[in-house]
């Protein structure tokens, strides 16, 4: 891939090996989730141009193996926080596309009750603390969890994703000081996608290796192919083992690619037509279709029958969403306080939100696990 130095794309010794190590149905369920994430995100863009979402939508495709190889990684206490392109997280940590596509919708029965949109996906119970729109905002959030981590004596890690965009944010730089000052078990990624909405890396860094940010504060950091899910998975767990047993953070660029434009407004036309076809020809989910073929012997009827069952998996979130209420009225009122005893809220009784504030979170309610579903019967006509 070599986007700096025009090289092929790097392979790792640890992560070829790494293949052989995991399970044939690991893998599968791997390769499985990467489909997902780019099946779900092409629905989005189809639904979104019909008028079905309103707001932004920033699309994920051509980055799946960043999400999918790290959260394999994580343990279910484990915490993540990441930015506003934040579908395919959601959907490798194992949130039901169901309510993730209500939430696209502005539905109630969406991930955050249709509030937050494409940007804002929020599921408490996975460890996923949302995505944030402001470049950059979420650093310090991810410190603040490795701090409670920290207070807390457990061996947990905080995964937070972010742009290369947002190497140049001053919170970026605070984030990596106050976590190798303190050692906090934080893995900081940027998903280096050469550029920050339309601005290229060249014109926008003068430094091109991004993961060397790291060295100012003292902090291991490495850069990896991250459009090869093993490699990706390889250095991950380097920096989560790192985290989890050593207390110290590590930044780890992962230099990858998106297929679309910045946004769906965005026409991506400060890139070439060859440049976007010269990455596809690196695609993450082809490149570990071939391995699943090559050293797991998966036949290619297997891998086509996976896509089959994960489009129809698509089609059942589209329908949830169409058929999920849209927000009564009374709900604009509520998530804008919590009652809780460190919010003083004397003098704020008149305040509707206040009066529709309560102790507890609104989670999405639980729906089944996704099964096949036969296909319907036709009709002779």
């Amino acid at each position: 891939m070599g986007f700096r130095r025009n090289a092929p794309p790097r392979r790792c010794a640890a992560a070829e090996g790494s293949v052989h190590r995991m399970e044939r149905d690991e893998a599968l369920a791997q390769y499985r989730a990467m489909l997902l994430i780019r099946r779900f995100e092409e629905r989005c863009a189809q639904i979104y141009v019909e008028g079905k979402i309103g707001g932004f939508l920033h699309l994920y495709i051509g980055q799946e193996a960043v999400a999918v190889g790290a959260m394999s990684l994580l343990r279910p206490d484990d915490y993540f926080v990441t930015s506003y392109r934040d579908h395919g997280y959601a959907l490798a940590r194992g949130t039901d596309p169901r309510p993730l596509m209500a939430e696209l919708c502005g539905r109630i029965g969406g991930i955050s009750r249709g509030k937050g949109g494409s940007m804002h996906f929020y599921d408490v119970a996975t460890g996923n603390f949302g995505g944030d729109g402001i470049v950059g905002g979420h650093l310090p959030l991810a410190a603040g969890m490795g701090y409670a981590i920290r207070l807390r004596g457990t061996d947990q890690v905080a995964l937070c994703f972010f742009g290369d965009g947002a190497v140049n944010e001053g919170a970026f730089h605070e984030a990596l000081n106050v976590s190798a000052l303190w050692g906090l078990p934080v893995v900081f990624v940027i998903e280096n996608n050469r550029y920050g909405m339309g601005t290229s890396l060249d014109r926008a860094s003068s430094v091109k290796d991004l993961y060397q940010r790291g060295s100012a504060y003292g902090i291991p950091r490495r850069d990896v192919d991250g459009m090869d899910l093993l490699t990706v998975r390889e250095a991950l767990g380097e920096a989560v083992d790192r985290a989890r047993k050593e207390k110290r953070p590590s930044l780890v660029e992962v230099e990858t690619y998106r297929y679309r434009g910045h946004s769906m407004s965005d026409p991506g036309k400060y890139r070439t037509k060859e440049e976007v076809e010269e990455m596809m020809r690196h695609d993450p989910i082809l490149r570990f279709g071939n391995v699943l073929k090559e050293k797991h012997k998966v036949a290619e009827a297997e891998l086509e029958a996976l896509d089959k069952d994960v489009q129809a998996q698509i089609a059942d979130a589209v329908r949830f969403a169409e058929q999920s209420p849209w927000p009564s009225p009374e709900t604009l009122y509520e998530d804008v306080y919590v009652r809780s005893p460190y919010v003083h809220g004397r003098g704020a009784d008149k305040d509707p939100a206040w009066r529709a504030a309560v102790r507890e979170d609104r989670p999405v309610e639980a729906f089944p696990p996704w099964v096949p579903q036969p296909a319907p019967a036709k009709v002779e006509g």
